[in-house]
């Protein structure tokens, strides 16, 4: 289970830094920049991103909108529009755990990718 999970992440991070890797490298060339400095740019802007999307997918609250969430618009329920309205419920456990999952994952895909970053850095000497 652990090595099927392991391989699923490592998946997941070369998608996502093979990815950022070709945008940076694309927007690299279109601004004249070195190659490994916008590769470790473009490293280090998504890791942070993500590391900071992991944080806030971790420390939603346990108030849930009851139903579907059709009938009320987008932004109603991140604004707190209808929450004197009865339309609120607890989350339940299975969702609590989802959130702290996609926490984790945002989070490790993060930290991944800035060390990438930093290895890709020609500033930095690791050794």
């Amino acid at each position: 289970m652990l090595r099927a999970a392991a391989r699923r992440f490592a998946i997941l991070l070369a998608a996502v830094a093979g990815g950022t890797i070709a945008v940076s490298l694309a927007a690299g060339l279109l601004l004249g920049s070195a190659a490994d400095r916008s590769i470790s740019v473009g490293l280090y802007l998504v890791g942070s991103f993500l590391l900071v999307a992991g944080f806030f997918v971790g420390n939603r609250g346990p108030a849930r909108i009851k139903g579907d969430g059709s009938e009320l618009p987008a932004a109603a329920g991140m604004f707190g529009i209808g929450v004197g309205s009865g339309r609120l419920r607890w989350a339940t456990p299975s969702e609590r755990e989802e959130a702290l999952s996609n926490s984790a994952i945002f989070v490790s895909l993060g930290f991944a990718l800035i060390l990438l970053g930093v290895a890709a850095d020609s500033r930095v000497h690791l050794l």
